[in-house]
């Protein structure tokens, strides 16, 4: 992963607006984050069962990017297009992450992303579970990448493109895999990452899988 921050996001897009968002979201949106200094690389997937389902991964040099103040301009001053679309993003969940565990790439075909949260006082004891799986993981047929992240809010106040949006909630931990064959995500989805294992590992109960492909990425040299 690059730098040693992340942005991770998901929504709800209806069918009928997706068309737009993608336009606006590849052509207008994209070029604005990735002008923004710190900004290293942008990747967004759509949920790979047919679902409404969009998840967006930013890859940040460090977590100050998230707070500074190039980056709060943007925020605070959406364009028109920008402030039309925001309504359109249904049950957001925003995690301002700073890396924990990364290993192997991260665009792929496709992506299992895992949202959890350690159980009380076993959070050191997840982490050492996890590391070496996740070590191991790019080394496996079918799976390219193990990424890890740790939500990690800056001290900023709510923005205008926040309460456009309403209320976002966050994912507390997040795991990210990626590889180029589904059914070896799928795999993990159901074994080594599946509820059961994690819990084991000392994660709470409830963690939720989600299935994506990729649909676009770009790093800022795409779109200068």
């Amino acid at each position: 992963m690059l730098g040693h921050a992340a942005l991770a996001m998901w929504w709800d897009m209806a069918p009928a607006q997706r068309p737009e968002f993608e336009h606006w979201h590849t052509h207008e949106h994209y070029p604005e984050r990735l002008g923004i200094p710190g900004f290293l690389r942008a990747s967004r997937w759509r949920d790979a069962t047919g679902g409404e389902g969009i998840f967006q991964l930013y890859e940040l040099d460090t977590h100050a990017v998230l707070s500074s103040d190039a980056y709060l301009a943007r925020l605070n001053a959406p364009t028109p297009w920008s402030t039309r679309m925001m309504p359109h993003h249904r049950n957001m969940v925003r995690s301002q992450c700073t890396v924990l565990v990364s290993h192997g790439g991260v665009t792929a075909r496709h992506a299992l992303t895992v949202r959890l949260s350690p159980a009380e006082a076993r959070g050191e004891a997840l982490l050492q579970g996890l590391a070496p799986l996740l070590e191991a993981l790019p080394h496996r047929p079918g799976v390219g990448g193990a990424h890890l992240l740790k939500h990690s809010p800056p001290q900023i106040a709510a923005t205008a493109e926040q309460k456009i949006r309403g209320n976002d909630s966050y994912a507390d931990w997040v795991l990210v895999i990626t590889g180029y064959e589904f059914a070896a995500l799928e795999e993990l989805a159901g074994g080594e990452l599946g509820a059961a294992a994690l819990e084991a590992l000392g994660a709470s109960a409830g963690a939720l899988h989600g299935r994506y492909q990729l649909a676009y990425a770009a790093v800022p040299a795409d779109i200068a």
